[in-house]
């Protein structure tokens, strides 16, 4: 399974922007994570992309966060609002086949290379 992000970049606080996430092989559920230098990578939104579509946010994005799916182009998104400076990170996407779909890190078996987003 490769998984390839895109659509990170620069925006001012406030701003918004939208990751991408191709998925070689969509697995059950796939989720975004994102990380700043010297952390733990922190889980922030998760759906079950081949099935129902249900959603799950991290609370520090609930709200203007939203995780959404494109099956037939095999695709994840993130839109995201009202970005703050603590959002900047290196955002990832990563993909799991099993029955559970949550924000944990050691779920997951399948990562992207990241994409960096930086909020000034």
């Amino acid at each position: 399974v490769q998984l390839v992000e895109s659509g990170g970049g620069s925006v001012q606080a406030g701003g918004s922007l939208t990751l991408s996430c191709r998925a070689s092989t969509p697995q059950r559920c796939m989720g975004w994570f994102r990380q700043t230098p010297g952390t733990e990578r922190e889980g922030i939104a998760a759906i079950y992309f081949t099935t129902t579509g249900t959603t799950k946010y991290a609370d520090s994005v609930k709200g203007r966060f939203t995780i959404s799916k494109d099956n037939a182009k095999s695709t994840l998104y993130l839109q995201m609002n009202s970005l703050k400076h603590e959002d900047t990170a290196k955002y990832y996407c990563a993909a799991r086949a099993g029955d559970i779909c949550a924000v944990y890190e050691t779920l997951y078996s399948y990562w992207g290379q990241g994409t960096q987003v930086t909020v000034s």
